[in-house]
């Protein structure tokens, strides 16, 4: 007699449109293992920006996958680094590459004013062509997310846009609203603060009664997918109280973690005079946000959207001890370092003193510890069970991510140096991209990208009707 097979996208369902993907069980799929593969079709479309502020000038990136792209080597099988790729047309006069590479980055077109970009991002354009119809009951159309203080020009922080240039959904920047945002919010009662109330019960409470199913004496699942079931769910009720923990200080809360000191809102850019921020203040807001982000995409309530590290032109005056594999590879300080206070002792002077003739050790630091933040996000698709898929690869595989910034240095005078260079990494699309090599491109953004679209079997293009394409073929597999 066969098991009985579940359906991928089953969710359990409660109050105020709360809505709870399961993870990927050995009851979802034609056999009793990962190796039983099943067609790429069963495999579901996905298409997501990550973007990280600053950059990585183009003197400064490897050949490979050492220096400033050491943390991204335990990934190197399953990216593809693109070095030479030119951004210069997304210029626009009077400004400068922390706002026009950033406009740019993914839609490979300049602004159009303050708070809209120029066209359509790929993931947009690869949403629109596969879910013309719109994407499956219970799903986040578009999730946008992430970590960024430097608040002016919407550009700098939303990297997922419309066709006519507007955002393809709000920026979720705390980690409360982006769990809201994934799994619904339990209506309050009204007896106590909304936040606190939230706290005490779960999400998890409105669907405890198909909780109690699954795990009990007539659940469909075997006792292996019973017990990952349950994982599954305290996973979320971690990152729930986790989110909400960094909003809430309250004595009458559940014991948490200490709540976030870190600043939202004009609070976190005021007068563009930048803020001060630890390391350890930055990462764990930054983790738990690419936590919940990945669980988002991981239980298929998300496959559109992008997420941001920093934002373009960031001012943050950081300090702390920064170690990777267990050794200190920098001491960030950089007020103390740079003399300065204000905007001019920020993170972002050390690219605007860059000079290919001297080491950058403070520069190529930043970017050391921004690639070790990315890989945080990239690895949490890719290790792990929950993370594997019925055809036997990771999310990360199947799916199209692609990482950028918004310039190459900090030469405004130049808008070649600034916006040539520009780096860019991809994942393997589901064998589509050559991976596991750092690639020199030569190629412009607009035709790197609409190559990409058509590997994704995208008819629409980014760009003016007459611009003359040139395939990037040596990014094919």
């Amino acid at each position: 007699m066969n098991a009985p097979t579940l359906n991928r996208r089953k969710l359990l369902k409660g109050l105020g449109g709360i809505a709870v993907g399961l993870p990927l069980l050995e009851e979802m799929l034609p056999g009793i293992s990962y190796a039983a593969v099943k067609p790429a079709a069963d495999i579901p479309v996905r298409a997501f920006n990550v973007f990280f502020g600053l950059g990585i000038p183009a003197p400064v990136q490897p050949g490979d996958f050492t220096d400033v792209l050491e943390p991204l080597a335990p990934l190197k099988d399953q990216l593809l680094i693109l070095r030479e790729v030119d951004q210069v047309r997304c210029d626009r006069s009077g400004m400068n590459a922390h706002f026009d590479g950033a406009s740019g980055a993914f839609t490979a077109t300049p602004p159009d004013g303050e708070a809209r970009s120029g066209g359509a991002s790929i993931d947009q354009l690869v949403r629109r062509s596969h879910y013309p119809k719109g994407l499956p009951d219970g799903m986040v159309s578009t999730l946008v997310g992430g970590t960024f203080f430097r608040r002016s020009r919407v550009g700098r922080y939303v990297h997922s846009y419309n066709p006519d240039g507007t955002v393809a959904a709000t920026i979720q920047e705390r980690p409360r609203d982006l769990f809201e945002r994934v799994f619904g919010k339990m209506r309050s009662t009204g007896e106590e603060d909304e936040r606190l109330e939230n706290l005490k019960r779960s999400v998890l409470d409105s669907v405890v009664g198909q909780y109690q199913h699954y795990v009990g004496p007539n659940s469909p699942l075997g006792a292996v997918s019973k017990e990952k079931f349950k994982d599954h769910l305290d996973r979320i009720r971690e990152y729930e109280q986790r989110a909400f923990a960094l909003e809430i200080d309250d004595p009458r809360a559940p014991s948490m973690p200490p709540p976030s000191q870190l600043k939202h809102g004009g609070a976190a850019d005021p007068g563009g005079e930048g803020i001060d921020i630890t390391l350890d203040q930055l990462r764990t807001e930054w983790r738990l946000m690419a936590d919940l982000y990945a669980l988002a995409i991981q239980m298929d309530r998300a496959r559109f959207g992008s997420i941001t590290f920093l934002a373009a032109g960031e001012r943050i005056r950081l300090k702390g001890d920064y170690h990777y594999n267990g050794k200190l590879i920098h001491q960030f300080d950089d007020s103390a370092q740079l003399k300065a206070s204000g905007s001019k002792g920020c993170s972002h002077e050390w690219w605007h003193k860059f000079n290919e003739k001297s080491k950058n050790d403070q520069l190529r630091a930043h970017a050391h510890m921004k690639m070790n933040e990315v890989a945080y996000f990239l690895k949490s698709l890719h290790e792990g069970g929950e993370c594997r898929e019925a055809n036997g690869k990771s999310i990360l595989e199947n799916s199209m991510l692609t990482i950028s910034t918004e310039s190459g240095d900090g030469r405004h005078n130049d808008v070649k140096r600034e916006l040539s260079g520009v780096f860019h990494a991809v994942t393997g699309a589901g064998g589509r991209f050559k991976t596991g090599q750092v690639l020199n491109a030569k190629a412009e953004g607009i035709n790197l990208y609409n190559t990409m679209l058509s590997a994704m079997d995208v008819k629409e293009r980014l760009g003016p009707k007459d611009h003359q394409h040139v395939n990037a073929d040596s990014i094919m597999a």
